[in-house]
């Protein structure tokens, strides 16, 4: 007999409705290959740190490093639409990243590292994926710039293989109104 899977838990910002609604409009114009799979509204956000497969003990020190993460609220601006060939997918991208944001990832990062996660990737790429399964770059047009408001960090599970990409929000923590001090 088999171990259950143990679930694969990360931390993101997870926007609004009207948020995801503005997304799904800007991303509407583009035409995608009949086997590209565009992910579904519901599902948007932008992942800070990917953490994978963990078990309830590792699941309880992930909480326990959120909830010492400090970082002010901020606003991030999706404003352009890329394709990434390596993992075949199109992503809305942020191309300025905001000070808080850089700073919540840097500490997220760091915190998770002290108490033993190594995490890819090594750098901040702030996106939030539209399609995947996209074998060729398609014809991408300008984006209408989408602004998502960040007022907490959320730690989402990703679902099984056999629920397909749904994700559920596991707990949350809200983001400071003004930057930390010291």
């Amino acid at each position: 007999m088999s171990a259950a899977p143990q679930p694969r838990l990360f931390f993101a910002l997870w926007p609004t409705r009207l948020e995801r609604a503005r997304m799904a409009a800007a991303a509407a114009p583009f035409a995608l290959e009949a086997s590209a799979r565009r992910v579904a509204v519901e599902n948007y956000h932008m992942t800070v740190a990917f953490v994978g497969e963990v078990d309830e003990l590792q699941a309880a020190r992930l909480r326990r490093v959120a909830a010492l993460s400090r970082a002010a609220r901020f606003s991030v601006r999706f404003d352009a639409f890329e394709y990434w060939p390596k993992p075949q997918v199109v992503v809305a991208a942020a191309r300025e990243i905001p000070p808080a944001l850089a700073e919540l990832w840097q500490d997220l990062h760091s915190r998770l590292a002290a108490v033993g996660f190594s995490l890819e990737p090594k750098r901040l790429r702030p996106h939030v994926s539209l399609a995947g399964k996209v074998a060729a770059a398609p014809l991408l047009p300008p984006m209408a710039a989408c602004a998502w408001q960040a007022e907490e960090l959320c730690l989402l599970r990703s679902a099984s293989a056999a629920e397909r990409g749904a994700y559920t929000v596991v707990d949350r923590w809200p983001l400071l109104d003004a930057p930390p001090q010291g």
